[in-house]
């Protein structure tokens, strides 16, 4: 059995049809929907977008030990375990952070193509749609499978739209703003009613360009479905669809962003001053390369519209349908060697869901967590790029069981609970109504962070849920 894997960075579960969004035209995914396993309770683990990708290709809790930085030297991925068993494995790419200051996310494949520039603004020198990365990406990936489909395959699709910039061809975001005035806007990462002169018509003007971007990136995956159909692939190719994670655009009640930085009371970010032991210790315990910003982060809660995200696979021969049980992303390792009839080396750490695609009764996991790499309040840490930033506060970590969602900060007073059957968009923190139920899900993260051997300064904080 053949497998692609198609990631769309930033995918909002509640942005696509078959997961019950009645505005966006989603018609491609929604019919591969239709012919897969829709998995209804599918959560990030490590975030953001290259601590994914380490959850994505080695299947471990990387959470635990990595931030955003190159893949570790004794890290076995995915496509090097296919590879060593004569499959073709491949990676088209324009999510920009594979290769850069040798992040080495292409260790493994046999054929690994990089479609440069989604760091750089929106190129002036477009005129088709064709020029956008999206389409550029998909179009790469039909020609390697024009040449390489009667081998056995591994082909990994990753594009790094809807991501901002939002700038798809101006007839995609005048599909919900029908006066769009090609104005891209950007995300604050924060309150958006922080920013002086910033207003909800702006965030609903940015909220067209994603929902322009999300149909631009479904057509595309329109064209890839029909190019298999027409190679004859549809009956001896899975194919995965999902994301790193989600995106609030005013949400909670108005982060607009994924993570929320630390600004004054001008609406100005906030640079927070180290001293010299500080930085002496910084620079023993991190990496290099790597720059250095004083720019802080604020407080994170990782709510469902970032953890809750979407998860697609259609299986040749088995019957489509939902699965509800909850599931990790770093469960889609494991699930893709299981298709393909590979071992599953022990050090995984994720589970195949291919039981689950085959009797969806079968029950899911206890519990999930997504999260930021650990850290406390004053120390760095490289979370949304490759550039060191302190942290205000200690980052956010989010436990979810079936009923209940933890979002869990060390400092005092920032946890909060929620009953997601009940209040599903999570409006009411019920954490001093139902504390027995907030120390449990904490000790279920206690439980996991001893198990998997986060270091004893950053666990020794989290003992504690101090309400």
């Amino acid at each position: 059995m053949n497998v692609i894997w198609i990631i769309a960075d930033t995918l909002r579960r509640d942005a696509l049809g078959a997961y019950g969004n009645q505005i966006i035209h989603t018609p491609s995914l929604d019919s591969l929907a239709a012919k897969s396993m829709r998995f209804n309770r599918h959560y990030a683990a490590n975030f953001p977008t290259v601590p994914a990708r380490a959850d994505f290709f080695t299947g471990r809790w990387t959470m635990s030990y990595m931030q955003w930085e190159p893949l570790h030297e004794n890290e076995v991925t995915l496509p090097q375990l296919l590879s060593a068993k004569g499959i073709h494995t491949a990676a088209v790419v324009d999510t920009p952070f594979y290769v850069r200051r040798d992040m080495n996310y292409d260790r493994g494949f046999k054929s690994f193509y990089e479609i440069p520039g989604q760091t750089v603004t929106t190129d002036t020198t477009w005129h088709y749609e064709t020029d956008r990365y999206a389409p550029r990406t998909f179009l790469q990936a039909m020609k390697w499978l024009e040449s390489h489909h009667k081998e056995d395959f591994f082909l990994l699709i990753d594009t790094w739209d809807p991501h901002e910039p939002w700038d798809a061809p101006d007839y995609y975001t005048e599909l919900y703003w029908p006066d769009y005035d090609g104005e891209i806007i950007d995300p604050v990462y924060g309150h958006w009613k922080d920013v002086p002169g910033f207003t909800e018509r702006r965030i609903k003007k940015a909220l067209a360009t994603y929902w322009g971007e999300v149909t631009m990136v479904d057509t595309w995956v329109g064209h890839l479905l029909r190019h298999l159909e027409n190679m004859n692939l549809m009956d001896k190719t899975a194919i995965l669809f999902t994301t790193d994670h989600g995106f609030y655009f005013g949400e909670h009640p108005d982060l607009f962003g994924k993570v929320t930085r630390t600004r004054n009371s001008s609406g100005k970010n906030v640079m927070l001053q180290q001293s010299e032991s500080e930085r002496e210790t910084r620079e023993k315990h991190e990496p290099k390369p790597t720059d250095v910003l004083s720019e802080a982060w604020d407080h994170s809660p990782l709510y469902e519209e970032i953890t809750a995200i979407p998860l697609l696979i259609y299986m040749p021969g088995s019957r489509p349908g939902t699965y509800d049980g909850l599931t990790s992303a770093v469960d889609l390792m494991p699930t893709v060697m299981d298709i393909m009839g590979q071992e599953i080396p022990p050090f995984v750490e994720g589970k195949s869901l291919l039981p689950m695609i085959k009797d969806p009764s079968l029950p899911g996991r206890e519990y999930v967590l997504t999260t930021h790499l650990f850290v406390n309040p004053g120390e760095c840490v490289r979370s949304v790029d490759d550039v060191s930033r302190m942290m205000a506060k200690s980052s956010a970590t989010t436990v979810t069981t079936d009923e209940w969602t933890l979002i869990y900060v060390v400092d005092a007073g920032l946890s909060e609970l929620y009953h997601l059957p009940s209040d599903p968009k999570q409006g009411k923190n019920v954490i001093k109504e139902h504390p027995e139920i907030a120390q449990k899900l904490h000790e279920y993260m206690v439980k996991f962070m001893r198990d998997t051997n986060v270091p004893k300064q950053k666990l020794e904080p989290r003992l504690e849920l101090r309400l």
